[in-house]
């Protein structure tokens, strides 16, 4: 099967996603027949030309996440496991293979639906136990499946408007209400909202102890070689802007850390047009969080460049969304009463009543067997 065969296939299956339509860009298109004829993510950027002939070249890093990131569409529309690009031709001619028809040239298969907690469709004639899966995932950690990802339109709309006119911003909440995974989100979309290209790149300083591993990390993600101070002052400046977005910044203050990684930080992420663009997660304010600053008599490097926007706990319209949202492809229902108590109990904070609500299904389906 020729590239551009295999592209519209690829296309004809997510045009049959029924009111959740997967699209692909211009970008993936280019990415996915240079990655069927066999070319590697080196070769790619002088075969994929920008429109404006000015511009930078694709780095292989920024086209490696695009392939990624495409890869992931095609394994969980199309259900195959074992899928990335060096099987990418093999595994789908093997499933156009089985369910291609070359008369007509339509697809018989037909993909089962990617869950989505928003409608409610017919619940599938499945056992008991399948039907009764928990749907209140994840109950720890943050969630990184964007069907699963739930509310905050209004803070991702106003975070874009922020990173849009030039400025850095900080998620500052409680534990637990969120930041992270709103944080991962955004890393997600940046590609679709930000006006101006920036490849997104994500670091957890949970997994990271000494500025060696953070400049280590950095420079992994961003495709770059591992350096620090000017060598990485000159790597940065010679590749593609980047939307670095820093989950547990408070984690800074820790031994193993200085305001220099700070100061180096606010550096590259100053003006409109810098080669950084920060977007931080929080549970105070940055001018609290380093007050070492402030003894010094100085302001926070960071929050001399960071907008401020809070992450506040749901309402109860919202978690009463929540819950029927998630039972809508179960067979269980929670009474009026234990909706209340898990309002009451769960205090707006999506974490606690995501634990919670898996409790209180637990039960039921326990019942049920």
């Amino acid at each position: 099967m020729e590239a551009e065969e295999a592209l519209e296939c690829i296309k004809q299956i997510f045009e049959e996603r029924k009111g959740k339509v997967v699209l692909l860009s211009k970008l993936e298109e280019k990415v996915f027949l240079l990655s069927w004829q066999g070319m590697n993510y080196s070769q790619m950027p002088s075969k994929i030309k920008k429109s404006n002939l000015t511009a930078k070249a694709y780095t292989e890093q920024y086209l490696k996440e695009i392939g990624k990131s495409l890869n992931d569409k095609i394994k969980r529309i199309l259900n195959i496991d074992d899928l990335d690009k060096r099987n990418l031709r093999e595994e789908l001619e093997n499933f156009f293979e089985r369910n291609y028809n070359y008369h007509t040239k339509k697809l018989s298969y037909i993909t089962a639906p990617e869950p989505n907690y928003t409608t409610s469709p017919e619940l599938p004639n499945n056992t008991v136990s399948e039907r009764n899966q928990n749907p209140f995932i994840p109950f720890s950690g943050r969630v990184e499946e964007k069907y699963l990802f739930f509310d905050r339109e209004r803070e991702i709309r106003r975070i874009f408007e922020v990173l849009n006119s030039g400025s850095s911003i900080v998620l500052i909440g409680e534990e637990g209400i969120g930041k992270s995974s709103l944080l991962w989100m955004i890393n997600q979309q940046a590609k679709i909202f930000l006006k101006s290209e920036r490849q997104p790149v994500f670091l957890d300083l949970n997994l990271l102890h000494n500025e060696s591993q953070f400049y280590s990390e950095l420079c992994h993600e961003i495709g770059i070689p591992e350096s620090k101070d000017y060598q990485l002052t000159r790597n940065l400046r010679s590749c593609n802007k980047i939307l670095l977005a820093i989950d547990n910044v408070g984690k800074l203050t820790g031994e193993g850390f200085t305001r220099n990684i700070r100061d180096y930080l606010r550096g590259f992420a100053e003006g409109s047009n810098a080669p950084l663009k920060l977007v931080l997660a929080a549970t105070e304010p940055l001018n609290n969080l380093f007050n070492d600053s402030q003894e010094q008599g100085n302001t926070s490097p960071l929050a001399g460049i960071c907008q401020e926007e809070h992450i506040h706990p749901w309402n109860e319209a919202t978690m009463r969304t929540f819950i029927t949202n998630r039972l809508a492809r179960t067979s269980v229902s929670f009474t009026e009463e234990e909706i209340i108590q898990l309002i009451q109990e769960s205090g707006g904070h999506p974490r606690k009543l995501m634990q919670l609500c898996y409790q209180t299904y637990s039960r039921y389906v326990e019942s049920l067997q």
